[in-house]
């Protein structure tokens, strides 16, 4: 793939990504991880660590400063939740470096499908429609 081939794809994932996170709060493991993997050919464990990286600075800044403005953003329990999430996102990758890359796949399907059925059966079940 010619380095401007590239260059395009990895913008598109961006913007798809950006748009998600926007819209829904999710982009890292829901796009960004299986367009890399699918798309881009990279290993499950290089999709995570990019993703990772490619998250930090964008999600942390332009996002939650448009939320914040809004009054959509409760500070003290964010910081409660970010410390729990570094802990886990260090210990899990910690391990998930050490894992064969096929069971992190089946992993990461087994969570998407769960996922999807919670998503599925919770509109199924909302009676505010």
């Amino acid at each position: 793939m010619a380095l401007g081939t590239n260059f395009v794809l990895l913008l598109l994932i961006g913007l798809t990504a950006g748009i998600a996170s926007g819209m829904f709060g999710i982009g890292g493991g829901v796009i960004v991880v299986p367009a890399l993997v699918l798309i881009m050919g990279f290993s499950l464990p290089s999709a995570v660590g990019t993703s990772l990286a490619i998250l930090l600075p964008p999600v942390g800044l332009a996002a939650v400063i448009e939320y914040f403005r809004h009054g959509n953003v409760d500070l003290k329990s964010a910081i409660v939740v970010a410390l729990g999430l570094f802990t886990g996102a260090w210990i899990s990758a910690y391990f998930a470096n050490r894992l064969p890359g096929s069971w992190l796949r089946v992993a990461f399907g087994v969570f998407i499908i769960c996922l999807g059925i919670y998503m599925i059966y919770g509109a199924l079940t909302d009676t505010s429609i």
